[in-house]
């Protein structure tokens, strides 16, 4: 009986022996830049191509809100314009005969001052042809005043009307719905047919091309990492399953935190921990194409190694 508990107490030693070799130098989940997309504008959802799952290049349309409203608003300001354009005067002719008889007025002027300076005519003919000139002079700037403003006027609301025509047709683009980067749909929160207002959620869109592993190290190992570093990451499958990638510390928190209940660390649950970023880059499989060969996923369980061996 007592060998038998020996045996037991060095079997649990072995076993304890055993846990304590690191397999990775810090752990965590995989993660991508998560987006969700907004409607930009209300109305009847007219299309909609988004299902969960597809790949999706970006500024790709998927849908349309219905556009006809704005549409019409921007034909009513076209013709308000057409308006605005009609009733600018046609400055030249309304002052022709003004200035025609300004002409006319200023040869008289300069005639009497001859028959004046000749002693053929009195001088109150060469006054009152004086005060003509004068007269007219001050119609004409009067009535090249008058039409001036009322150009500008005409031609600032024509400007506003422009400005208005711009915010419709900036309205009428957001009604197109685009995609903002490459990705994956994660989930769809709407279907066609929905009247959809500002604001609300449509879908949200994950760049699974561009991954990266959210760990956590503890204030000790902070001396032996910096941002740029290589490092390798593994992407844990379970019973013994991981994948092999390349990586790069591309964020190191300024902040500790306390440890997130799912992650352990090298001294098995510290109280403070910082959270790092690995970005991948490509995996050590001689058939990786790009940086995610796909079978990274978020929210997979995954772990790192700062020193430059490799897991054979």
């Amino acid at each position: 009986m007592k060998k038998i508990v020996i045996m037991a107490g060095m079997a649990l030693m072995m076993a304890a022996c055993g846990g304590n070799e690191k397999e990775y130098d810090a752990t965590g989940t995989f993660e991508a830049t998560e987006t969700t997309v907004y409607a930009e504008q209300s109305g009847v959802l007219l299309s909609f191509s988004v299902n969960e799952g597809d790949n999706i290049e970006a500024n790709k349309e998927v849908g349309l809100i219905d556009t006809t409203q704005t549409w019409l608003k921007i034909l009513q300001l076209n013709a308000t314009k057409e308006v605005y354009q009609s009733q600018k005067p046609d400055m030249e002719r309304q002052i022709a005969a003004t200035r025609q008889q300004l002409a006319k007025a200023r040869q008289d002027e300069q005639r009497y001052k001859e028959l004046v300076a000749d002693g053929a005519a009195p001088s109150k003919m060469l006054d009152d042809a004086s005060s003509q000139v004068k007269v007219l002079q001050k119609q004409l700037d009067a009535q090249i005043s008058s039409l001036s403003t009322s150009t500008r006027s005409l031609d600032k609301q024509t400007v506003a009307a422009d400005v208005q025509v711009s915010q419709l047709r900036d309205m009428l683009h957001k009604c197109h719905i685009l995609t903002p980067t490459n990705g994956t749909v994660l989930e769809k929160y709407v279907e066609r047919g929905e009247f959809v207002a500002v604001g609300k959620p449509l879908f949200k869109i994950a760049d699974t091309e561009n991954m990266y592993l959210r760990a956590y190290v503890t204030s000790a190992q902070l001396q032996n990492i910096k941002i740029g570093q290589q490092v390798k990451v593994f992407a844990d499958y379970g019973d013994n399953q991981r994948k092999e990638y390349e990586g790069k510390i591309s964020w190191i928190s300024s902040r500790s935190e306390f440890t997130p209940k799912t992650i352990l660390t090298d001294d098995e649950r510290a109280d403070l921990v910082y959270a790092v970023k690995v970005a991948i880059k490509r995996s050590t499989s001689a058939r990786s194409q790009g940086e995610n060969d796909g079978f990274v996923k978020i929210g997979m369980y995954g772990g790192i190694r700062f020193s430059e061996e490799s897991e054979e």
